[in-house]
């Protein structure tokens, strides 16, 4: 099993290589790839040093089985076909391919079975606010059909990369010295203020992330659900937070809800009020699951629960989810 990391130097790249060894993904040999700046860099992968290599339009995935790609939707379309010419499946954690009808759109815990047919060997890695929320919607799906959900995310800096981390950071690190803040990967300051605005705007006035959760929802859960979202980015280093309100076609109880999480693959539930215990972003870190609480129904609607998750965006909601596909794959095999 010959396994490659594109965009090694990122975030998301470093995680996948931290997941590939925590997991202790069965490999013979790894390749990482990244931009020219990139190229020469040197990583520890299981005791051994591994040379970054230049990502070029070449025969270097010739012997590839598994292509972990987190570049840019621009990268991951612009060398497809020359990752994928020699038979190798690419795994993409970016938006290029994950509306193309012949691309799976995979959760493992929902759909892996989609794997089973891989037309252009391409399985696109959704969305990380996407991800966070049908974990959370699968349980509830099985007990009834759910029509509509309203969500508000909370975002962490985590979502725009590494030096959007470091940005946050550093600008904590201005506020409190009374120096001139530097702001350059947001549109405002981040440190102690909200921004209601995570990607460009579409004609509709929704941003292009709240279209991914509406459209990668449907897509992923074979579903008719409408889902109408505010996405706010939040002065946290790292891990998405959640509130979903969701409308069922049966009532539900609340009850009824926190046995489903608590027997749900992938999900934890942290769901005690009375003793202020509830899912929180600090301590979701470099965790593997979703996290659940503040279940409650909704007042406005007998058919409505609503709910609190939290999430590591870069793990399960990037580097994770594709190595779980990748681990699929192998099974396959």
């Amino acid at each position: 099993m010959k396994v490659a990391i594109v965009g090694i130097s990122g975030a998301v790249g470093q995680e996948l290589l931290k997941v590939l060894e925590e997991r202790d993904f069965s490999l013979d040999e790894l390749v990482l790839f990244g931009s020219v700046r990139s190229a020469g860099n040197v990583y520890t992968f299981k005791g051994k040093q591994i040379t970054v290599k230049e990502l070029k339009e070449n025969d270097d995935f010739r012997g590839v089985d598994i292509a972990l790609t987190s570049a840019g939707g621009d990268t991951s379309k612009k060398f497809a076909a020359t990752i994928t010419k020699h038979g190798a499946v690419m795994i993409d954690n970016s938006s290029a391919f994950r509306m193309d009808d012949e691309v799976p759109l995979v959760v493992p815990e929902l759909n892996a079975a989609e794997l089973q047919h891989i037309p252009k060997n391409i399985v696109a890695n959704p969305n990380c606010t996407t991800i966070q929320m049908v974990m959370c919607l699968k349980p509830i799906e099985a007990l009834s059909h759910i029509r509509r959900v309203h969500a508000a995310t909370y975002q962490s800096a985590s979502g725009a990369g590494a030096a959007a981390m470091e940005e946050l950071v550093q600008q904590i690190r201005q506020l409190a010295n009374n120096e001139e803040v530097t702001v350059d990967k947001f549109p405002y300051q981040l440190a102690l203020n909200l921004i209601p605005q995570v990607d460009a705007f579409t004609d509709n006035l929704y941003t292009k992330e709240e279209m991914k959760m509406y459209n990668e929802s449907r897509k992923i859960m074979h579903s008719d659900i409408e889902v109408s979202t505010t996405c706010v980015r939040v002065p946290v280093m790292r891990n998405h937070s959640e509130a979903l309100w969701i409308e069922t076609e049966d009532e539900l109880t609340v009850e009824q809800v926190r046995e489903a999480m608590v027997n749900a693959q992938g999900v934890t539930l942290v769901d005690d009020p009375a003793n202020q215990k509830y899912p929180m972003p600090i301590e979701g870190a470099g965790k593997d699951d979703i996290f659940v609480g503040r279940i409650r129904k909704d007042l406005t609607n007998p058919k409505g629960i609503a709910l609190w998750c939290v999430g590591d965006q870069i793990k399960k909601g990037a580097a994770l989810n594709a190595v779980q596909i990748a681990e699929h794959l192998v099974k396959q095999k």
